[in-house]
């Protein structure tokens, strides 16, 4: 069953313009018109991401990150069905070379849609942070690595990746967009740190699309 539909966001966030108490954020044209590539290299501007329809944009810290593989995982497990009987589209959007994309893709799974941003205009755009505090006290229900393990995989990938591809700016954090159509802006979370993703099922029932079950318990169905 769809979750409850989201309501507008009532401040404003990043560098949205056009947002009042009680009204919609309004993405600002320099955000919609940033270039993003896809997996073949091919540019299209953000806004034609949403423009014709609501759309859940991750964006997400480097694909070298493990707590970002990790994350993108359980973002692959979210049915076309749900969001194709929501009218909504899931983006993930990192900030590597585009050469990445299928690689990742691969790693994690991901079959929905995912760009790059290589320069980082929209993460600079919406305010996403770079570096992280020492204070890491937030815990994302997706990452199942500890840091140690999680951080060592990360740079046995980096050493065996070519030239010690970092596959994006590692300081830089991520964060998440529900927008669109057009340029409104239901919701944006920036993350603190590399911890702080917003709970997937969260992030759908505020898009109006059905929540996904991540436990591997199966799920006990009312008759």
């Amino acid at each position: 069953m769809a979750g409850p539909r989201a309501l507008p966001v009532t401040q404003q966030v990043g560098r949205a313009r056009g947002c009042g108490r009680g009204e919609p954020a309004e993405l600002r044209e320099e955000a919609a018109r940033c270039p993003v590539l896809d997996r073949d290299g091919r540019s299209v501007p953000f806004q034609a991401l949403y423009g014709d329809r609501k759309a859940i944009v991750v964006f997400v810290r480097n694909f070298l990150c493990y707590t970002c593989k990790e994350y993108v995982e359980d973002l692959a497990k979210v049915p076309k069905a749900f969001l194709q009987e929501a009218n909504v589209r899931l983006i993930v959007i990192g900030q590597s070379s585009y050469h990445h994309i299928k690689p990742f893709c691969s790693l994690t799974g991901y079959t929905h849609e995912m760009y790059v941003d290589p320069q980082r205009e929209i993460y600079k755009t919406l305010g996403m942070k770079r570096g992280e505090g020492n204070n890491i006290s937030v815990r994302s229900p997706h990452v199942k690595s500890n840091t140690l393990l999680g951080s060592i995989r990360s740079i046995w990938r980096a050493m065996t990746g070519p030239a010690f591809d970092f596959q994006g700016d590692p300081a830089q954090q991520g964060g998440a967009l529900i927008i669109g159509p057009g340029n409104e802006v239901h919701f944006l979370h920036l993350d603190k740190n590399r911890l702080d993703h917003v709970p997937i099922n969260t992030i759908l029932q505020l898009a109006g699309v059905k929540t996904v079950n991540f436990s591997n318990k199966p799920q006990i169905i009312d008759i």
